[in-house]
């Protein structure tokens, strides 16, 4: 039950909704959850939303497309955004910027392997990290 709650909140966490996923795999750490439940459940709910966040970002390109190549400033963001979002998925595990940055990268169409890849094993680290701290 703890397991499928941490991973909730991880899932929300890693949305624009503002919960904190650190503090709640502190707290299961503390309450003696093994490190390695804390981490799969933490790490997948947190996943499984970068992931719902990308597929938003994807299916909003559809809608304002039209919009955003229109402008100046819209079509070299895009394009801005297409050559460096790899790069800006370093930083996609950061609070506050880091879940927007998944929705941008579905907007400005990375593939998604790489996306899954960069962003997903960050989240993992993150909890790694976190374990190493606690």
């Amino acid at each position: 039950m703890a397991e499928l709650s941490l991973f909730i909140t991880a899932f929300f966490a890693a949305t624009i909704l503002p919960f904190s996923s650190e503090a709640a795999f502190i707290v299961a750490l503390k309450s003696d959850m093994s490190t390695l439940n804390a981490m799969v459940s933490a790490s997948s709910g947190n996943i499984l939303a970068i992931i719902v966040n990308y597929y938003l970002g994807y299916y909003l390109y559809s809608s304002s497309k039209s919009k955003l190549l229109k402008s100046k400033i819209g079509k070299k963001s895009f394009y801005f955004g297409h050559k460096y979002g790899y790069f800006a998925l370093l930083f996609s595990w950061l609070p506050l910027v880091g879940d927007p940055l998944t929705i941008v990268a579905g907007l400005v169409r990375l593939k998604f392997i790489w996306f899954l890849i960069i962003a997903g094993v960050l989240r993992v680290i993150r909890y790694y990290f976190l374990t190493v701290v606690v």
